[in-house]
């Protein structure tokens, strides 16, 4: 179902082009700033304030759940998330800690903060995908061409096994945590799976984020898990009304309060966009690379999209960019239905009246 205009937010809205979220950071450090509830909420409220997107994402990392079960992780400014000890043997994967996860309190009550201030306005919960955490323990940090946790996964197949079972444990009672508190939708990032090759990626990778997925199945917007009450969540989800039958039941269209909707969402990832899908996904999250309607067609034209503007004309000049976005919505009309964003996240340079002037001109279109 198709409402009156496209849908639109950005992933990576909440952040570094904002400057009264500079402001806010002074003096703060990134994983800080995630687990402390106020600023967390201030963060994610700050886009919605001054773009009116129509939803607004959860400001966090995906390494929070690592630091919250105790991984020595650190961001470090223009290089990323950095592991004291990588996870390189399969001693190493099971001196893995466990998560407890009364640990999660800050990300509850940064959620419950934000959804009570957003109104009507819904939120969507974030968190990273088992393999791109696995490739960050693994790697010890940033990489090119993700090599060592590649090797891993072939040379010790069972460690490799139990790495992910680990990694999808801690990032889908993450992504729980957020729905229970609030979250009305929620959205796998897998930033890396683009590495991947099909095979490699359905047998030792999709496994694990159909498991991480798992955890937030049958929790409703209402605020019901299906087979008992699992707490509050928000009003609606964004884009979301025909959400891919068959992904995890028919509840979305049969019954009153409909399962939170989820978005799967991965980087250079064309060649495994079925694969992301059947993990157990409502919406397939396209990035720059490949066109909407090309997207549409690999999915046999029943999966909703969501993307997919090249971050890099933001920085173009309007009319470029228009003409983008106008092919973009056009393209996305192959889909049931369409949620506009970006290809990936908003670059940290990007001028924050451009995105306005962005949601204002896409809210025009019908």
């Amino acid at each position: 179902m198709r409402g009156d205009s496209t849908p639109v937010w950005f992933m990576r809205q909440a952040g570094r082009s904002l400057p009264e979220y500079r402001d806010l950071r002074v003096g703060t450090e990134m994983l800080d700033a995630c687990l402390n509830p106020e600023m967390a909420s201030e963060i994610t409220l700050q886009p919605v304030r001054r773009h009116g997107v129509d939803a607004a994402i959860f400001f966090s990392d995906i390494v929070v759940p690592m630091k919250l079960a105790g991984v020595d992780v650190s961001i470090v400014p223009g290089r990323g998330p950095v592991l004291g000890n990588p996870v390189r043997t399969a001693q190493d994967v099971r001196d893995l800690p466990t998560l407890d996860e009364a640990a999660l309190a800050p990300i509850s009550e940064a959620v419950a903060l934000t959804v009570a201030a957003l109104g009507d306005t819904p939120l969507i919960g974030f968190a990273g995908a088992p393999f791109t955490l696995a490739a960050y323990l693994v790697e010890g940090g940033p990489s090119k061409d993700h090599l060592a946790a590649r090797t891993l996964m072939h040379s010790d197949p069972d460690a490799w096994a139990e790495l992910m079972q680990w990694t999808a444990t801690i990032t889908g009672a993450f992504l729980r945590a957020q729905i229970l508190a609030g979250a009305s939708a929620a959205q796998l990032f897998d930033s890396w799976a683009g590495a991947l090759s099909l095979a490699d990626y359905t047998s030792k990778v999709a496994p694990a984020s159909a498991l991480a997925l798992s955890r937030v199945h049958g929790l409703t917007y209402g605020g019901d898990e299906a087979g008992g009450g699992a707490g509050a969540a928000g009003t609606r989800a964004v884009g979301t009304e025909s959400a891919a039958p068959g992904a995890h039941g028919d509840t979305a269209t049969t019954n009153p309060t409909r399962t939170v909707p989820i978005v799967h969402f991965g980087v250079g990832t064309g060649e495994l966009l079925k694969a992301m899908h059947d993990v157990g996904a409502d919406v397939v999250g396209v990035d720059y690379r490949i066109p909407l309607d090309e997207a549409s067609r690999r999915l046999g034209g029943t999966v909703t999209l969501q993307g997919n503007i090249d971050p890099a004309l933001l920085a173009a000049p309007w009319p470029v960019l228009e003409a983008h976005v106008l092919d973009v919505l056009a393209r996305g009309k192959s889909a049931p239905a369409h949620v506009l964003n970006l290809g990936h996240g908003v670059p940290p340079e990007t001028d924050p009246a451009v995105l306005t002037r962005l949601v204002e001109f896409v809210h025009a279109q019908n």
